[in-house]
C-alpha cells in the first residue's frame, strides 16, 4: 500500500521524475506521458460521475474502471525490462474480457448506428464522450510507448482500445438509451 505522509518533495524540480522501478527518466518521456494520459482519463471519468444521477449501474462500472485505472498507471510506470524485483501490478486479460461483457449488456438495448453520433445529450453522455476522447489519446499514447522500443505489457493497451468503446456505448446508454442522441448529418451546412 502506499503512504503518502509529504506531498511535495522537490525531487522533480529539476524536471524529472522516477518510474515505479526507480529509474530516473524526464517527466516528457513517453512512459510518463502515457500514464499521464491514464491518469487524466481518470479525472475525467471522476466528473463525468458527477452527473450520474439514477444511472446506478453505469456508476458503478465506472468506480471500478477508476480503480482499474490506477492499476493501469502503475502497470505503465513498471517497465517490462529489465524484470521488477518484486511482482508488479498488471492489467490482465480477464479485465479487457469484463469491459467486453459490459459492453455487449449496454448495447442490448440500443438500437443500430446509422449515423456516427455527435457527443452532447444528457450531461452524463457529454462528459462520456470527453472521457471517451481523452481515452483515445492515452491509447495512441501507450502505442507511441510501444512503437518507441519500449516492452509494454499488450493486456494494457487493449484495455485502453477497448475502454474507449465501453465510454462510448456508456454514454449512449445515459442519451436515454440512444433516444437522446445527437446524429451527425453530413454536409447539413453547406
Amino acid at each position: 500500500m502506499v503512504t503518502l505522509n509529504k506531498i511535495y518533495t522537490r525531487t522533480g524540480d529539476d524536471g524529472r521524475t522516477r518510474l515505479a522501478s526507480g529509474a530516473p527518466v524526464s517527466k516528457s518521456d513517453a512512459r510518463v506521458e502515457a500514464y499521464g494520459a491514464v491518469d487524466e482519463l481518470n479525472a475525467v471519468i471522476g466528473v463525468a460521475r458527477l452527473n450520474s444521477g439514477q444511472n446506478d449501474r453505469i456508476d458503478a462500472m465506472l468506480g471500478r474502471i477508476q480503480n482499474e485505472l490506477f492499476d493501469l498507471g502503475a502497470d505503465l510506470a513498471t517497465p517490462l525490462d529489465p524484470p521488477p524485483a518484486w511482482e508488479a501490478l498488471r492489467i490482465i486479460d480477464t479485465q479487457v474480457a469484463r469491459l467486453e461483457q459490459e459492453i455487449d449488456w449496454m448495447n442490448e438495448s440500443l438500437k443500430a448506428l446509422d449515423s456516427f453520433i455527435l457527443p452532447g445529450g444528457a450531461p452524463l453522455s457529454a462528459h462520456l464522450h470527453v472521457a471517451r476522447t481523452v481515452c483515445r489519446r492515452a491509447e495512441r499514447e501507450a502505442v507511441r510507448l510501444v512503437e518507441s522500443g519500449e516492452a509494454v505489457n499488450i493486456e494494457a493497451v487493449k484495455y485502453l482500445n477497448r475502454l474507449s468503446d465501453h465510454l462510448f456505448v456508456a454514454s449512449r446508454r445515459a442519451n436515454a438509451n440512444g433516444a437522446s442522441d445527437i446524429k451527425w448529418k453530413p454536409g447539413a451546412t453547406r
